[in-house]
């Protein structure tokens, strides 16, 4: 049962890692890259190291897989983050398709100032 129950985890994590390189090769501009890259890529591996848990079963060696997984979610999405910063500051076309750019100059409210709640 145990190798039923590895094998769907790792196919799980296999297709999701597919599906983020598909999106990366097909979303247009670097920022909808950046979702592709972190979201799918890191569930993906967290199910692979799931599935891979399961089947290994000695608990030093799930402790390591535990680990990889713990710094899988804290640096893929701090990782993309600073991407999409400094992509955006170099002056990155956005898609024509992006209808929103929270980073973009703030329009001028009554006073002159930024509109209340925006940056």
């Amino acid at each position: 049962m145990g190798d039923v129950i590895a094998a769907v985890l790792i196919l799980a994590g296999v297709a999701l890692s597919l599906l983020a390189g598909i999106g990366l090769q097909r979303f247009p501009d670097v920022f909808a890259r950046m979702h592709a890259a972190t979201k799918p890529a890191t569930l993906g591996l967290i199910l692979v190291l799931a599935g891979a848990g399961v089947r290994v079963g000695d608990r030093g060696d799930v402790a390591k897989l535990v680990l990889a997984a713990a710094l899988q979610f804290v640096t893929a999405p701090v990782a993309m983050h600073m991407v999409g910063r400094a992509a955006y500051r170099a002056g990155t076309e956005l898609s024509p398709a992006t209808t929103v750019d929270e980073l973009g100059e703030a329009p001028a409210g009554p006073a002159g100032g930024a509109v209340e709640g925006q940056r």
